[in-house]
């Protein structure tokens, strides 16, 4: 039989472990909140995308293939446009993801907090991709399709294939630019999200709240 001793000290000891937990979960929501507005704000201001080599969209391979062809004839100017285009409808795209953060943040489980402050340095932007990328595609694909239209993006692709493929020995353009582009705003957003994800678990200085130095400054 267990002494009285033994009990309160079981009862005390479930206790404090209830309310790391809690704390644990506390800050990684906090974290993912300032990290995931650091992420966006960046990827969602002009040039956001087209200005930051690390989240730049370049043309597919396939495109360049094109790209390269178009500029021997003096196509180069127009190539060009369509690469601004696509980043300028990323960054329209990106700023979409501020509501889609904040219910997956909403939506975490205690188990789900406890296993990113354990986890790796990008164990929150894992996390994050994998309950929100669905929604996140079928928001941001139509605001790209928008975007690329409005900046004429979508007929410059449509020229320039056309016009490709009517160049001696000129190959197939399968390309789904409004697809390509999708893809690569997210790659970007997630992108951004992990390097700062990575700043609050290792610099101290971007702890900002007592909370965040509280929980990953253990």
């Amino acid at each position: 039989m267990k002494s009285i001793h033994a009990c309160v000290f079981a009862a005390a000891l479930s206790a404090t472990t209830a309310l790391a937990a809690d704390w644990n979960a506390a800050g990684v929501r906090e974290a993912l909140n300032i990290a995931s507005g650091r992420a966006v704000a960046l990827a969602s201001r002009p040039g956001g995308f087209l200005d930051d080599a690390r989240i730049h969209i370049k043309p597919p391979k396939t495109l360049r293939r094109i790209g390269k062809a178009l500029r021997a004839i003096g196509m180069g100017a127009q190539v060009d446009e369509l690469e601004v285009g696509m980043n300028r409808a990323a960054e329209r795209a990106a700023a979409e993801a501020k509501p889609v953060f904040a219910d997956a943040i909403r939506g975490m489980t205690l188990q789900d907090a406890v296993g990113i402050v354990r986890g790796g340095d990008t164990a929150a932007t894992d996390y994050f991709r994998g309950a929100t990328e669905p929604r996140l595609r079928s928001r941001f694909k139509p605001i790209v399709a928008s975007s690329l239209a409005k900046v004429g993006a979508s007929k410059q692709y449509d020229a320039l294939a056309e016009r490709y493929r009517a160049l001696p020995l000129a190959g197939p353009t399968p390309l789904d630019l409004e697809e390509y582009t999708t893809n690569k705003t997210l790659d970007g957003l997630f992108t951004l999200l992990a390097e700062e994800e990575k700043k609050i678990r290792s610099d101290p200085a971007q702890r900002t709240t007592s909370l965040l130095r509280r929980v990953f400054g253990l």
